[in-house]
């Protein structure tokens, strides 16, 4: 299909950007383009006017802030992956990167656009939130900082306001003795995750001391797994880790579509949850 009309600005800096989002709700951004094309073909998207970011310095790159890794809305899941920085201090962010869609998606897509188009299918929206990630925004009045536990509204919705501008998000440093895994069911390599299980798990003699556990595709938004988080402090490898993993369906509410239904999704969820610790613990 055929886009319906619209206005289209390139603005040359981030401020340019915000005055240009400034006071119209129907006004959308546009980076990579990836999620928002295909709404814009098929006529589930009318803005106004895209105010194409593409090129604004501001939102590029990933940086080394000491305690945080600070990754641009406009870096691509490509440059996340080989980021030297994101692999050493964060590799949960890189690991994950590299099991989005293709490498066509992956080379285009933006770390910031998949993030802020807030589908709970999508799989880097759960490991932000797993890893505790705080989003900067911009608007003409100003900066804020929304925290990944509340940036994510309801499907497709996330907080941000009119008029702001995705700047990038700060990944806090977890620092030595935590393993990472992604682990996902779909259909196909280019599919949207059916579920998906982002971990990091930090073990001390032998017992884990601490878990982070987010969701994908498990509910309107991703979902953190608080319960199994919480039954899984000073337990030993083995099968109190299976028992744990027995609640990691708790306070989801898995949609019902024509890749599965939500009991379907919930046995997903224990059994991929179990799979994901294993493997973050350093078991295979």
């Amino acid at each position: 299909m055929i886009p319906a009309s619209f206005d289209y600005i390139r603005p040359q800096s981030l401020n340019e950007a915000c005055q240009a989002l400034s006071g119209d709700d129907d006004a959308k951004v546009i980076a990579g383009g990836q999620s928002l094309i295909p709404l814009l073909r098929l006529r589930l998207a009318y803005p106004s006017v895209l105010v194409d970011v593409g090129r604004l310095p501001e939102l590029s790159g990933v940086h080394d802030r000491g305690d945080h890794v600070f990754i641009g809305a406009m870096a691509t899941h490509d440059e996340v992956i080989r980021s030297r920085v994101v692999n050493n201090d964060v590799p949960l962010v890189a690991f994950a990167a590299a099991t989005v869609a293709d490498p066509a998606v992956r080379h285009r897509g933006t770390f910031g656009g998949s993030l802020a188009h807030a589908d709970p299918a999508g799989d880097l929206p759960a490991v932000v939130l797993a890893l505790d990630g705080v989003f900067v925004v911009r608007s003409a009045d100003g900066e804020r900082e929304i925290p990944a536990a509340d940036f994510f509204a309801d499907y497709l919705e996330s907080t941000m306001e009119a008029g702001e501008i995705l700047v990038g998000v700060k990944i806090p440093k977890l620092g030595q003795g935590w393993g990472f895994h992604y682990e996902k069911f779909h259909r196909t390599a280019q599919a949207w995750a059916i579920v998906g299980v982002a971990a990091a798990v930090r073990r001390s003699n032998g017992a884990i001391q601490e878990a982070r556990i987010g969701l994908t595709n498990m509910g309107p938004t991703p979902v953190r797994a608080r319960a199994v988080e919480a039954a899984l402090q000073g337990v030993e490898l083995g099968d109190a880790v299976r028992t744990a993993c027995q609640a990691a369906d708790a306070d989801t509410s898995p949609p019902a579509d024509l890749h599965a239904q939500p009991d379907y999704r919930r046995h997903l969820a224990r059994v991929l949850t179990h799979r994901a610790i294993l493997a973050a613990a350093g078991t295979p």
